[in-house]
C-alpha cells in the first residue's frame, strides 16, 4: 500500500449553529485553548504523514487561509520583544508555500459534493478526510491510528466510537458483518436512521479514509438526505466492489459543531495545558461550589 499523503479538508459550512459569531468567523476558526480548530486538524494529519493540504472552502472563508500563511510583520515584532515562545506557535501554525491548495464550494450540496470538489488535486490511491468539527483527544492522533492500521483490503475506511442509542439519527450508522480487533467489517453503513430502525449503535466520525474511486460514484450522486450529496450514500454504493471497515480509535472525541461539545472540548484541552491546566481545576472547582 502506498503511502497516504493527501488530506482533504471540507471548511465551507455555514456554521448557523454558532451564529452570530460565523457571519464573520469561520466555524473551523473557533478557537479551543488557543489554537483554532483547524490548526488541530491539520496538526492530527501532520502527524499521520500527511504532506498536501486541500481545503475545500467557501466565500467568507480567507480567514483559514491567512491563518496557515506566514505573518513577517508580526514574526519580526515578537523577535525584537524576545518573546520567542510565542514566535515558534505562530511559525508552528504555518504551512510550507505549495503544501496548501485552497478551492471553492460554490454552493452548498453537502459533505460528498465538498470531496469531489477535490478530485482533480488527488494522485494517490487512497487518500484522507478530516472534519475539524470533530476534535479527537488521544495520546496517537486518531488518523495516525487509522493510517497505521490501514490495509488495501479495508477499502474504504472510516473512525467508529459507539454511541447511545438515542442519538443514533444523527451519524452514519454501521450495520456490522463482523468484527477483528478495532476493525469492523460493514455490511452497510445508513446515515442518520432513527433510532427503532438503526441497525447498531457504532457511528462514523469525521474521519475518512477512501479510495480515489468515490470520485466517479460522487461525480453524479443524486442527492440524498436534506437535499445534499451525501458522501455516506458513495460509500454505500461502492460497496459492492470497495469494502467498508470501521475503525474504533482510541481516544474521546469533542464534537464542536455543537455547543455543548466545543465548551467540553475546552475544558478537556484546558486540564491537558500545561500553562492553563491549574487555573482550569480550580476555575471548575469553583463552579461546583457555586452550583452545590
Amino acid at each position: 500500500m502506498k503511502k497516504i499523503k493527501t488530506a482533504v479538508f471540507p471548511v465551507a459550512g455555514l456554521g448557523t449553529r454558532f451564529l452570530p459569531i460565523t457571519k464573520v468567523i469561520a466555524k473551523e476558526m473557533l478557537v479551543v485553548v488557543d489554537k483554532p480548530l483547524i490548526q488541530y486538524a491539520v496538526e492530527e494529519a501532520k502527524e499521520a504523514g500527511i504532506e498536501k493540504f486541500i481545503f475545500v472552502s467557501s466565500r467568507g472563508k480567507n480567514a483559514i487561509e491567512d491563518h496557515f500563511d506566514s505573518a513577517p510583520i508580526l514574526e519580526e515584532a515578537l523577535r525584537e520583544r524576545k518573546k520567542f515562545r510565542d514566535l515558534q506557535k505562530v511559525i508552528d501554525s504555518q504551512l510550507d508555500s505549495g503544501q496548501a491548495v485552497f478551492i471553492r464550494q460554490h454552493s452548498p450540496k453537502g459533505l460528498g459534493h465538498a470531496v469531489h470538489c477535490a478530485h482533480n488535486l488527488v494522485q494517490e490511491e487512497a487518500f484522507a478526510v478530516i472534519l475539524a468539527d470533530d476534535l479527537v483527544l488521544a495520546p496517537k492522533g486518531c488518523l495516525k491510528q487509522m493510517v497505521d492500521a490501514y490495509e488495501q483490503s479495508d477499502g474504504n475506511m472510516i473512525a467508529v466510537e459507539n454511541i447511545p442509542p438515542s442519538e443514533t439519527f444523527r451519524y452514519g450508522i454501521f450495520d456490522i458483518a463482523s468484527q477483528d480487533g478495532k476493525k469492523i467489517k460493514a455490511k452497510s453503513i445508513v446515515e442518520k436512521p432513527a433510532p427503532e430502525v438503526a441497525p447498531s449503535t457504532t457511528a462514523a466520525i469525521g474521519r475518512y479514509i477512501l479510495k480515489t474511486t468515490i470520485f466517479d460514484n460522487l461525480k453524479n450522486a443524486q442527492a440524498g438526505l436534506a437535499n445534499e450529496i451525501q458522501l455516506t450514500d458513495a460509500i454505500q454504493n461502492m460497496m459492492h466492489e470497495t469494502p467498508l471497515t470501521g475503525y474504533h480509535y482510541d481516544g474521546t472525541r469533542y464534537d464542536c459543531g455543537m455547543k455543548i461539545g466545543w465548551l467540553e472540548a475546552n475544558i478537556a484541552f484546558s486540564l491537558k495545558d500545561p500553562e492553563a491546566q491549574e487555573e482550569t481545576r480550580l476555575m471548575l472547582k469553583r463552579m461546583v461550589k457555586e452550583l452545590a
